[in-house]
Formats: C-alpha cells, structure tokens, sequence
C-alpha cells in the first residue's frame, strides 16, 4: 500500500512537472509573439515616418509652390496665410550703444539689455529677467497691462543702468510681442486680442504711444523705437547683424514659425508702405504649411483630430516640442494595449494626452548608458512604469528617434523650401538662425537637421546654406530691432515708430502658442 502511494505522489509530482513546463512553453510563446508584434508595430510606425531625400524635396517644392502663389495673389489655394512684418530696415552689423528689449508673452514677459559694439562685434553686457503676469491683468486692458511692464521696467534699469549714457539722454527700447496674439497684423480699427490674456485698446501707432505714455508716466527713461508682434523677425534682425548673408530665421521650440526677407516688389499682395530698403521680413506662418507628400501616420491623424484646431498646423504638430512627444505616448500606448509591452495591465498615466514632455523625450532618447537607465527613470518619473527590461526601454528609445529625426528632416526640408523661394540654393551663400530650445538643447535633433540639409544639397551644394544657432537667445531680436529702428529714424525723422502696417486687414485668428517658448 505504501508503494502505491509513493507511486500516486511520484505521477502527480511529474503531471505537475508537465503541466507546469506546458504553461511555461505557452507562456514564453505568448511572450514571443507579443514581441514580434510590438517590432511589427515598431516597423511599421518607422516606414510611415520615413523621409528619405526625393520626399523632402517634394515637401521643400511643396513649401516653395506655396509662398509663390499665397505672394502672387492669384486666387490659388494654398495653406499658408503667411504675414508681412513692416519692418523699416534690418540691423547692418554697424549699431553701437546700449539697448534695452520687452518680450511680451501669454503668461509673462522678458526684460533684457546689451550693449551693441558695432563692426559686427558681439553683445556685451547682456542681462535678462523673466516676470510673470498677475492673474489680474490677463483680462486687463493695453494702458493696464503697459503700467506693470513700465514699472517692472524701471526697477530693471535701476540694476542694470546704461553706465556709459548721459543721465539725461533717452534710452532706447524694442519691444516684441510674440505669436500669443492673434491677430498679427492689425489696423488701427481693430482691438488687438491675445492668446492669453485681451487688451482693448487700438494697435500700431496707438500701441507704441500706450507704452511711451505708460514709461513717461512712470518715470521710465525710456522710448520705444520698434514693435514687433513676431519673435521669429527679431531672431532673423539678430542674425542680419552679425552676417549681411542671413536671409532667414527659424523658431523651433514649442512652437514654430520661418521669417525670411523678400524683395519688396515680389510680394504682390501688399499695398502698405514700401520698405526703405527694396525689401520685406514676412513671417511665414509655416506651422500652417500642409502637403500629400508629408509623412503623416495614423498616429499623427488621430493627434489632430483630438487637438483644439483639428485640420490647422499640421506642419507645426510634425515638428514642433509642444507634439512630438505626445507622439512618442501615443505610439507607446499603442504598444502597451496590443502587444503588453509594459505587463498585463496598461499604465494609466500612459493614457494621459500630453504626459511626456519634449525634454524627457530627449533625455531617453540621448540616453548613451548600457541598460538605458535614464529612460528606465524616465518612464518611471513620467508614467509610473516601475519595472522593464532593456530591450522594452530601447524599443521606447528606438520610438523617439523615429519621431525625432523625423520632425528635423522636415524643418530642414522647410528651410530649403524658403531658400529655393529666394533662389539662392545654386548660386548664393544663405545663413539661416535656427533659435529655441528644440534645436538648443536636443542635440540629436540638431544633428539631424542639419545633415538633411546636407544630403539634399550634396557635397556640391552643401557649403551654399548655413544653418546658426542665434545670437544672444531668446528674446535679444528686441534689442537688434531696436538699434536698426533708431538708425533708420535718425537717416528719417519723419518714420513711424510702429512697424504694423495701418492698412492691412490680414489676420490669423486661430494662432497657436508663442513659438519660441522653451520646449
């Protein structure tokens, strides 16, 4: 009887064995084919995405067809509403003295001075303090919203006086306002309106004299000499001043947009005073730009029609910092549903639209270590992902690169469309400044950009464009617009100080975030 027993126990102890290694080999199998279909998915996503050179020639051709027929006025459809930006002149690389800039924001505003040298010389002396906008003045009124900015601005001069001025000599201040407004270009009949925050008062000449009135009240000694409601133009004024050959300028960060210069008589559809020069900065507006030949994934479709302005900024919700990471979750979530690519049960965190940032992208996606602990971090931080492997944090590597290259193909892909517009691609040197965290700070991203640059050009070509990071960060085009401005007025005293044309009725009621905020 015993033996039978031992028996019994021996057979149920190997059955257990068996059935045991059966759900082992099932789930190791499971395992398997789950991975085999998050590389599926993996693949898939990366041939969507792909840019090889022939399509980036067809979006730079793309680009390139729509400035010329949004320029023509010929009734031709295109997707770019671009705007013109009256600037008076562009910096020579000549401007001496010591200026002092505002860049208005949504939510807050950045005071700044230098001191120019001229002789293409670099700023000095540069300073800059970021202030925010009480809660109570974002529904306020131009005069209101000028009064806090002219105090805020005095309290800076007193830390950083001009120390080379007469006591009694007017300092000089530029100011920009960025693409929180709405309406970039205005008539005096108009309210000016803001992303942000409203501002009823007239715009243009009223505009600059609400702010010389706010500064005399308060005792500021200070006068504004330019006004721009693009910071991308002030970034293409900071590169004019260090190289005549700076035809363009380019904010990718979290949002973007191109200014370039053009020959004042191409561009047709303006009637407002012509420039001093022959020639125009007109701001693009390229996060409008849309193409067939855009690599456009299901991904990117779905992002659109759940965004606030389905159907608007494609080109910007390809590139810019404020989207490609919502991209990168979007993707990973996919995964984490089909292929449980992160265990059995689908992190909540990851279902959140815009959870990563473009910076944590860029940290896992820079990650150099052996295991990937940075993105292992990273998820952890981000989606509350506590436990992966090495190769689930390199497929989440693999993801951002995907998406990465692919946004800085296609901005390199827009600057050469610009270029191609100018005519300068076979025959002529173009500097183009590329400003704003994406490209500051991602360095990958950087890097691919400028090497489609290089493989559309050819080694022939290459040398033919240029691409700088801007002069000075953030915020410094006031300065350079500014010191341009006053040396124009100086050679005409009769020059308006505004640089908002007080004819033109363009608009762009649905613009998105300030461009040039960090990503």
């Amino acid at each position: 009887m015993r033996k039978e027993v031992v028996v019994a126990a021996a057979l149920t102890a190997t059955a257990t064995v068996v059935v045991a290694a059966a759900l082992l080999r099932q789930w190791k199998r499971k395992k398997q084919r789950q991975w085999r279909e998050t590389q599926k998915i993996l693949r898939k996503f990366a041939r969507d995405c792909a840019t090889p050179v022939p399509k980036l020639w067809l979006v730079s051709n793309a680009l390139d067809s729509d400035m010329k027929a949004f320029l023509a006025s010929s009734g031709t459809i295109t997707t770019l509403n671009m705007l013109v930006s009256y600037v008076a002149s562009l910096p020579s690389g000549d401007e001496e003295g010591f200026y002092y800039g505002v860049n208005l924001r949504g939510t807050n505003f950045l005071i700044l001075c230098a001191r120019l040298g001229g002789k293409n010389k670099p700023i000095s002396d540069l300073f800059r303090e970021e202030i925010p906008i009480p809660s109570n003045l974002m529904a306020a009124t131009s005069k209101e919203l000028f009064d806090f900015v002219a105090v805020e601005l005095g309290k800076f001069i007193s830390e950083h006086p001009d120390g080379q001025a007469d006591s009694a000599e007017e300092n000089k201040l530029g100011c920009i306002v960025s693409c929180p407004v709405d309406q970039a270009v205005v008539s005096h009949q108009t309210a000016i309106k803001w992303k942000s925050f409203s501002a009823d008062s007239k715009v243009g000449k009223k505009l600059v004299s609400d702010f010389n009135q706010a500064l005399e009240e308060h005792g500021v000694n200070l006068r504004v000499y330019a006004i721009q409601v693009d910071d991308t133009v002030g970034n293409l004024a900071g590169g004019r001043y260090y190289n005549k050959e700076s035809v363009a300028a380019v904010t990718l960060a979290m949002g973007t947009d191109a200014a370039y210069v053009e020959p004042a008589d191409a561009a047709l559809q303006w009637h407002g005073p012509s420039p001093k020069l022959g020639e125009m900065v007109i701001s693009t507006q390229w996060g409008d730009f849309s193409s067939p030949h855009l690599p456009i994934t299901i991904f990117d479709t779905c992002l659109d029609a759940e965004s606030s302005n389905p159907g608007r900024r494609r080109f910007e919700k390809l590139i810019s910092g404020m989207y490609l990471g919502e991209i990168v979750r979007r993707v990973l979530l996919k995964m984490a549903q089909e292929t449980a690519l992160f265990g059995d049960h689908v992190p909540s965190k990851l279902m959140t639209p815009y959870q990563l940032s473009s910076p944590d992208m860029a940290a896992m996606h820079q990650d150099a270590s052996d295991d990937r602990e940075i993105v292992g971090e990273k998820l952890t931080k981000v989606f509350g992902i506590t436990s992966t492997s090495p190769r689930v944090r390199e497929v989440v590597s693999e993801v951002c690169d995907i998406i990465a290259e692919r946004g800085a193909r296609l901005a390199g892909a827009g600057i050469l469309g610009i270029i191609k517009k100018l005519g300068r691609i076979e025959n002529k040197k173009s500097v183009v400044t590329v400003e704003g965290g994406l490209y500051e700070h991602y360095r990958v991203f950087r890097n691919y950009l400028n090497s489609s640059v290089w493989e559309m050009l050819g080694n022939d070509l290459s040398d033919n464009v240029v691409i700088e990071h801007s002069h000075g960060g953030s915020g410094t085009g006031a300065l350079f617009l500014a010191a341009s401005q006053m040396d124009m007025q100086n050679d005409d005293p009769d020059l308006d100080n505004d640089n908002v044309d007080p004819d033109s009725d363009n608009n762009d009621p649905d613009h998105d975030p300030d461009p040039d905020a960090d990503t």
